[in-house]
């Protein structure tokens, strides 16, 4: 009987993936636990190993193709003289999970004929364009058009968009009167709150989820804050760093005890107020690239990415972004670049224009403000710089700041830490979690 060769679900996130090689080929021996096929999901590629020793009989989805997740990519038999009807495998095999939005890659979709006619910019005062589709089904659900984040071309929102908005909905936990946030959660064990930086999901966490889930001893948590994904976004001209604060001691205090805290660029900064302000309800902190100024040039680069999410689409505002976020050892590599890119582009479309401009004035509002109180951090503490962090270069002397941190720096390395150097991320994350 074959084998079934199919695209896994890693992470809280993830709908879809990449295949980016078959290291063997149709015809070739594969052993049980050697690597059959390398894919791609949210800038993390993973070595998927054969379950049972055989010959690669068939390959449905080439090197290149973007599938979702529970889609047959190939079969293996015992040997090439077994008997194998192609068509009939596929048909009692492939179990594409749904997916309610696209995301960058080559997967084909013909536009429908409701998504060509859409608004213009200038008719919406310079929102993000609509699709008549998208207004419509958005109108009968009961949800705000304008709170959802666009991925079709120039950041218009598509129906797809509204139907992803919609399912992450379920996904909602009150934190305050009239908020609720969006919550993702994957794995068991003792809670680690996770809290992404400025403008992207927590998707730009994948390598640290995956890690946390492997351990087995640990629930991974993602938080979007407001704006993002589908977590409510009160009208306002400020979302400040202490209400996220606030926001993550809430969904905290529904978890039934302290937890420990991960945040990274704006989230360190939530992360780090939370630890001031309810120490209580946070069992160890993690501050990756965090901050506690605001540099002349974190408000330039966020001025242009608030600018650019208006006029752009999530495509080019990852390409913009990127040179900001990596080192040059990730932008001197085309394959590294394109791979990160796309991850990028992936973590960005959650965040609406409307919430990145609150979220920038919150953080102009509280920078400074903590910068003599990093004495009073009294919970366990690793803090992670990036020597090569164009963005906040100063994370090392804010670790050593904190009575009795942990501060690791990761040389050569850019803003991104978390994506760029996944495996000592995850390696000095797991290490600190297991001895606090």
């Amino acid at each position: 009987m074959a084998t079934v060769i199919a695209m896994p679900k890693l992470g809280m996130t993830m709908q879809e993936g990449t295949v980016v090689e078959w290291p063997p080929t149709v015809g070739d021996v594969v052993e049980k636990g050697r690597t059959v096929v390398v894919i791609e999901s949210e800038k993390t590629q993973v070595d998927i190993e054969a379950t049972d020793t055989g010959v690669l009989r068939h390959v449905y989805v080439e090197a290149g193709v973007t599938v979702p997740c529970g889609s047959l990519l190939g079969a293996i038999t015992a040997s090439m003289h077994e008997p194998f009807d192609a068509e009939a495998f596929r048909l009692e095999h492939d179990r594409p999970m749904r997916v309610a939005t696209s995301s960058p890659g080559t997967r084909a979709q013909a536009p429908r004929e409701s998504d060509v006619a859409v608004e213009t910019r200038a008719a919406r005062g310079g929102a993000a364009p609509v699709t008549p589709a998208a207004r419509a089904l958005a109108r009968s659900l009961g949800i705000d058009v304008g709170g959802v984040a666009g991925t079709g071309p120039g950041g218009r929102v598509t129906r797809e968009d509204v139907e992803a908005f919609a399912s992450r909905r379920e996904r909602l936990v009150e934190v305050a009167a009239g908020v609720s946030l969006e919550v993702l959660r994957e794995g068991s064990g003792a809670a680690v709150l996770l809290l992404p930086g400025f403008g992207v999901g927590v998707a730009s966490f994948a390598p640290q989820v995956q890690a946390l889930a492997e351990a087995g001893a640990f629930e991974a948590i993602g938080l979007h804050p407001r704006g993002v994904g589908a977590s409510d976004a009160p009208a306002g001209d400020v979302y400040d760093v202490a209400t996220g604060a606030d926001d993550a001691a809430a969904l905290a205090a529904t978890l039934g005890g302290p937890v420990h805290v991960v945040g990274a660029s704006l989230g360190a900064a939530i992360a780090l107020e939370m630890a001031l302000r309810f120490p209580d309800r946070v069992r160890s902190l993690t501050l990756i690239t965090p901050f506690v100024d605001v540099t002349p040039r974190l408000r330039a680069v966020a001025d242009a990415w608030r600018a650019l999410a208006r006029e752009a689409s999530t495509d080019t505002l990852s390409r913009a972004l990127l040179p900001w976020l990596f080192s040059q050892r990730v932008l001197g590599d085309d394959r590294t670049r394109e791979r990160m890119r796309r991850g990028l582009a992936i973590a960005l479309s959650v965040a609406t224009p409307d919430a990145l401009d609150r979220w920038a004035a919150g953080l102009s509002a509280w920078s400074g403000s903590r910068s003599a109180d990093l004495v009073k951090v009294a919970v366990p503490t690793l803090v992670i710089a990036a020597g090569a962090d164009l963005l906040t270069p100063r994370g090392e002397a804010l670790g050593k700041a904190i009575p009795g941190a942990t501060v690791r720096v990761l040389e050569s390395v850019g803003h991104a830490a978390a994506t760029e150097a996944a495996a000592p991320v995850c390696e000095a994350l797991l290490e600190h979690l297991r001895s606090s």
